[in-house]
């Protein structure tokens, strides 16, 4: 199992030491660096400003949401980024949720699904470079159809690097999960949790019995799985340090009813807990959500406490189906996270 660094998208600005961090991450042997957007920072701009010093370690994104860009101008930052990194770059991408799609894109959210197969569709007829891109689906049509009429298909300019530019997707719901094993290269999962490895499998072997032709080996799939990772004194001081992204994300992301990361841990079986949580983030107290985060919630999707405890939760995330492990926790701790997660 190969470890990633995950940088995020940034808070109230630009995290501090970033490029000392990522850097670090290279010298470590990490294998790849991935950012993120929300609706603040961008996940292309710092992924291009951070990796231009590296050499080695892959560039991601987790995710790049659909509704910020066009699917060829998804595949256009792909192919540049992709140039400048001699070959490293991974599209990772994601639907997001109704509250950012159209809260702050403005566009309408129905069928993330299917909106997710035409994206992808066109994306890689960018990269292959065989024709004139066209298009006809419900989403997306090009060129577009009606407006001047003067739309015409076209290929794009610059010969991408890869023209297999490996594509990862963000998927949390089964049918989800089991698109990716279908037309992606890797899936992004959020909540992974060792417990519900064998439900994961199975679905993503469906999805793997439809796969698209031309793809790579189902053997050569990528699972990149973000788990924080939390050094301490003990395993309840370090699970503190968790609890309030994960509230956040059970109670804060997404509206009641329509909150897809919630959905994950309710099928981990905490549907009630989540209830807690999320009713203390609607009525604005932060700290009782978090606070309302269960210890085994964390323990599940997490490494957190002493060297020993984390050592002894590592067998269970070794033997799941994930291939990278994409580090979350404080980069100051990077040296010493990796020569745990390196231990047999």
């Amino acid at each position: 199992m190969r470890l990633g660094y995950y940088m995020g998208y940034w808070s109230a600005g630009p995290p501090p030491h970033a490029q000392e961090t990522v850097l670090a991450a290279e010298q470590l042997g990490f294998d790849s660096l991935w950012t993120a957007e929300a609706y603040g920072s961008d996940a292309l701009t710092p992924l291009a400003w951070w990796g231009s010093r590296t050499t080695t370690i892959r560039l991601g994104t987790a995710i790049a949401q659909l509704s910020a860009r066009t699917p060829t101008a998804a595949a256009m930052a792909a192919l540049t980024l992709d140039h400048l990194s001699g070959g490293r770059f991974v599209l990772g991408l994601g639907a997001s949720g109704p509250q950012v799609v159209e809260g702050w894109y403005g566009q309408p959210y129905p069928k993330p699904l299917a909106r997710t197969r035409e994206y992808v569709a066109i994306v890689r007829q960018v990269l292959a470079r065989e024709a004139p891109v066209t298009f006809d689906g419900e989403f997306f049509q090009l060129p577009l159809d009606g407006g001047t009429g003067l739309g015409k298909p076209l290929r794009s300019t610059v010969h991408p690097l890869r023209a297999r530019l490996p594509i990862h997707l963000a998927a949390e719901g089964p049918k989800n999960i089991a698109m990716s094993a279908e037309i992606a290269d890797g899936w992004l999962p959020l909540f992974y949790s060792p417990r519900m490895d064998d439900e994961y499998r199975t679905l993503l072997d469906s999805g793997f019995a439809v796969r698209q032709a031309g793809l790579s080996d189902p053997a050569e799939f990528e699972i990149t799985a973000a788990v924080p990772v939390v050094l301490g004194e003990d395993v309840e001081g370090a699970a503190d340090t968790i609890r309030p992204f994960v509230a956040l994300y059970a109670g804060g992301m997404g509206a009641k009813g329509a909150n897809f990361h919630r959905n994950v841990l309710d099928r981990l079986g905490y549907a009630e807990a989540c209830d807690e949580i999320q009713a203390h983030y609607l009525a604005g107290d932060k700290q009782r959500a978090a606070a309302a985060v269960p210890t085994e919630l964390i323990r599940d999707i997490a490494l957190v406490g002493t060297a020993d405890d984390i050592r002894a939760q590592l067998p269970a995330w070794r033997s799941t189906a994930v291939t990278t492990m994409l580090v979350q926790g404080d980069p100051r701790t990077l040296p010493a996270i990796a020569e745990l997660l390196a231990q047999d």
